[in-house]
């Protein structure tokens, strides 16, 4: 069984590689880190929340047939930080490998993904937190979980950020756990800001050597669930 908050689609992969591309969503609960503008509270923050509300127990068959329904062939499994369930998630990839989906995991970076698990997943988005999510290095930065999806060869690390400013750090953990391919990411949730933050960024991320992904799903339909 999956703790789930959302399955929806078919949708378009908002941010990374595969921009752009028709997709399905299984966002599940929980997560082991707090960032403080983090967009998807309601995974996570029973301050706030109630779980209750917005977690369901849901079978990974009962998952795989919402999905098949959508008539995608790409499925993003995000959260909250999914490789917290990466045992329950098995059943769900394994359907998918059967049915030739592309798999993408989005995860935080602190969690080691099981070889049983990687060997189902196309590419892991790895987001490593910066200084501006409000949590401590030694909490956001784990070098060996780094290390290890970094050794997949299905990884690449997308850095959200707030201003040019940040692109230094980006950088210094870029090399210190030799991490690439490096997308940054304008941190926001109304069209006007991440607009603004990706013109103040373009320049600077060039200069670094960066790739430069939107938030698309933002751009088209704002900071609505289930988009």
């Amino acid at each position: 069984m999956l703790s789930v908050a959302e399955v929806f689609g078919p949708t378009l992969q908002g941010e990374g590689p595969s921009v752009g591309r028709r997709c399905a969503f299984v966002r599940l609960g929980g997560c082991n880190l707090d960032c403080a503008w983090c967009d998807t509270p309601y995974t996570w923050d029973w301050r706030r929340y109630r779980p209750e509300e917005e977690l369901r127990r849901i079978d990974a068959g009962d998952v795989t047939s919402a999905v098949e329904e959508m008539g995608v062939d790409m499925l993003v499994i995000t959260g909250g930080e999914p490789l917290l369930q990466a045992r329950a998630l098995m059943p769900l990839l394994e359907a998918a490998g059967e049915r030739g989906w592309r798999v993408e995991v989005e995860t935080n970076g602190t969690v080691a993904p099981p070889p049983s698990l990687t060997r189902l997943v196309t590419a892991f988005n790895v987001s490593p937190k910066l200084a501006n999510s409000g949590i401590a290095e030694a909490e956001r930065i784990r070098p060996a979980a780094l290390a290890a999806l970094r050794a997949t060869g299905r990884a690449v690390f997308k850095f959200v950020v707030t201003s040019p400013a940040d692109l230094d750090e980006v950088a210094a953990l870029a090399t210190a756990h030799r991490l690439e391919p490096v997308y940054v990411m304008p941190e926001g949730t109304s069209a006007e800001v991440v607009l603004a933050r990706m013109r103040e960024l373009a320049g600077p991320a060039l200069a670094h050597g960066f790739h430069l992904t939107p938030r698309l799903h933002i751009l088209l339909w704002g900071d609505r669930r289930g988009r």
